[in-house]
């Protein structure tokens, strides 16, 4: 061990068998998988529909996803009631302007008062919750 993880260790843990058992990494107790970048968006969608609470009855799938640096991506897919289902895609793209709102066949629009605040903290609580599970 390093004489800096030494020192961390004898600044964080009273007890140096707790640091020796918490520091050490061993492959064995969780091997890291590697993803496609598909796998990655799948797994990053599921966990931000996650953000809104249960989906109710008549919404056949959501996801929302960070798809890079300065896109989001928000989908659902909602039952009609006639046996049919709808879709709506909204992405949401991070410009220095603001944050941009389209979605099709309807007026692109910049995000404004309660409508960006519940975006900006979807977005963090997205990045906390991906962060946590996917490691």
């Amino acid at each position: 061990m390093t004489k800096f993880l030494k020192k961390v260790r004898s600044l964080v843990f009273a007890d140096d068998s707790d640091a020796v058992s918490l520091l050490k990494f061993r492959k064995k107790d969780r091997p890291l998988k590697k993803f496609t970048e598909r796998e990655l968006i799948q797994l990053e969608s599921e966990i931000g529909a996650t953000i809104f609470g249960e989906k109710p009855a008549y919404v056949a799938r959501r996801e929302f996803f960070n798809l890079d640096k300065d896109t989001w991506i928000w989908y659902e897919e909602v039952a009609d009631g006639k046996g049919g289902r709808q879709e709506l895609t909204t992405r949401y793209e991070v410009q220095s302007k603001g944050i941009l709102k389209i979605q099709l066949n309807y007026r692109y629009s910049y995000l404004e008062g309660d409508e960006l605040q519940n975006f900006v903290l979807a977005t963090k609580e997205y990045y906390e919750r991906v962060s946590r599970t996917i490691v």
